[in-house]
């Protein structure tokens, strides 16, 4: 049982949950949790590592292993002790498990977009409302997600525990030119706007769709919001002046996936 914050072990997960230099350079995150854990398993396979804190092992012991809990054979499990838990996990009261995954790796596309259900997100800041759209992203069956330069980490500790594993079921992006990502889209660019005349449900959002959505503080930028075919607003009614970024992508998002099924079931009907 590793004990002294001095061991290398415990540098690298304190570096893995703080730096984004260092997660990019080594292609590796942090998982916290067993439900997270077990989605990675099922998506992508083993993690490198798992570390467990000495209380969680021994509850572990009392009921299921983590063998059982996992379904898999584990790597070696290290076991530190409950203080340096505390000091790794990137949450205030630490599940007691973690793993260090390679991230997941997908190939490099041109500006040609072939996908016909896509996010372009323009400099989200915030890793919970990053994580919460790519989580409804994946809950959508939306095919990818285009980040631009200043977003938030998608593989951050705090961003994958808001996605709650919906990262390993999207093909995602990080630095991409946007603007150019939009011009090659083969479909309609729909983007949101508190000035926008049209209402998301008075649109068609059948066939190839990417949605844009912006920074929480300023929106989208001029020059994307250029290359949108629809420009649209969320009814309100009631007296808030906008909606969290998050729950917009959401919204929107799902508006397609009625739609679809709309279309679907008439396409049943009619044979």
């Amino acid at each position: 049982m590793i004990t002294s914050r001095q061991h290398p072990l415990i540098k690298r997960l304190i570096k893995l949950e703080e730096s984004t230099h260092y997660r990019k350079e080594t292609n590796l995150t942090l998982l916290d949790g067993l439900h997270l854990i077990q989605t990675y398993r099922a998506a992508w396979g083993f993690p490198e590592q798992v570390i467990a804190s000495e209380s969680y092992l021994r509850h572990c012991d009392n009921s299921k292993s983590l063998h059982e809990l996992l379904g898999v054979a584990l790597p070696k499990i290290v076991v530190v002790s409950d203080a340096l838990m505390r000091i790794v996990s990137p949450v205030k009261a630490p599940t007691g498990i973690l793993a260090i995954i390679a991230k997941p790796v997908v190939e490099k596309v041109d500006n040609n977009v072939v996908e016909d259900f896509s996010l372009l997100l323009e400099n989200i800041q915030d890793p919970g409302n990053l994580g919460s759209i790519l989580r409804s992203a994946a809950s959508a069956n939306a095919n990818n997600a285009y980040l631009s330069n200043n977003c938030s980490d998608a593989w951050s500790p705090k961003t994958l525990r808001a996605g709650m594993g919906g990262q390993f079921f999207l093909d995602i992006y990080e630095n991409s030119n946007l603007v150019k990502i939009a011009q090659g889209f083969p479909g309609q660019v729909v983007a949101t706007s508190l000035t926008a005349t049209k209402d998301l449900f008075d649109i068609s959002l059948r066939g190839p769709v990417a949605f844009v959505f912006g920074n929480e503080g300023s929106g989208i930028s001029s020059e994307l919001m250029q290359q949108a075919d629809e420009v649209i607003r969320i009814p309100m009614p009631g007296k808030t002046e906008s909606l969290n970024v998050a729950a917009a992508a959401a919204i929107c998002m799902f508006e397609k996936v009625r739609q679809d099924n709309i279309a679907a079931d008439n396409r049943i009907d009619a044979k």
